[in-house]
């Protein structure tokens, strides 16, 4: 499958490291003009050398203000990527106000924020766009001490299709990627007890993990016109672990 963006302007969130910086590099290959959106100047300095001519924003997210001000005159994005994602690991019965507040502000607050300041540009040029959410397969399944991050993505799954719901009349698609671990900085969090990852690997019917290539695959083909009916869904590219 060729792709080609060329003409095109995307944003990506999370684009300082793992699946939205690989994102970022897939986009700028196809063609597409990308704003590269992450907190973190130093991951923006290098991936503007990989990538030159992207356009590098730095802005903590789970800062609404802060976000108005950065992306608010962000002009027109006709693709829009949110990666940006925190997964604070902590027992349920451990879990504080600060773990519960900062997931829910950047994995979800900042997907809704983001998204009607793209959205809304979108429908004032009458233009049609797509949207992606990368979420996760514990928005379906539970591991332990991952309480509030798989509540922020089960939340993601109804935003995803109250989205698609209400933006499609303007011809705006909206779906998400739900992979499982991804061997990724994020990723290898879940995995710092060996055993515990073993066993998990082979719960997987092909007994691997994904690779970021994986996802980001399954992001270009939703953001693309090969997926033009396709809206309000989800690609799980979780090694066949819901089946299971």
């Amino acid at each position: 499958m060729h792709l080609n963006f060329r003409g095109l302007r995307a944003l990506v969130t999370g684009a300082g490291k793992g699946i939205g910086r690989d994102t970022v590099k897939a986009l700028h290959a196809c063609g597409a003009r990308v704003v590269a959106v992450t907190r973190t100047n130093s991951d923006l300095v290098s991936l503007a050398k990989e990538c030159p001519g992207i356009e590098p924003m730095c802005v903590d997210l789970g800062d609404w203000e802060a976000t108005e001000r950065a992306l608010g005159d962000v002009g027109p994005v006709d693709l829009l990527v949110n990666n940006a994602a925190v997964a604070l690991v902590q027992p349920f019965l451990e879990i504080t106000k600060e773990v519960f507040d900062r997931s829910f502000n950047v994995n979800l607050r900042a997907v809704l924020q983001v998204s009607q300041i793209v959205a809304r540009d979108m429908i004032s040029r009458g233009v049609p766009g797509s949207i992606v959410n990368v979420s996760s397969m514990v928005a379906h399944v539970t591991f332990p001490c991952l309480s509030v991050y798989s509540s922020t993505k089960g939340a993601m799954t109804m935003l995803t299709k109250t989205m698609a719901l209400e933006l499609g009349p303007h011809k705006i698609r909206v779906n998400s990627v739900n992979p499982t671990v991804v061997l990724t900085a994020m990723g290898q969090k879940v995995l710092e007890n060996p055993e515990f990852a073993q066993s998990l690997k082979e719960r997987h019917p092909m007994k691997k993990f994904a690779e970021s290539e994986d996802v980001v695959n399954s992001i270009l083909f939703l953001l693309s016109d090969c997926s033009a009916s396709t809206s309000g869904s989800g690609i799980m590219v979780d090694a066949g672990y819901l089946a299971s």
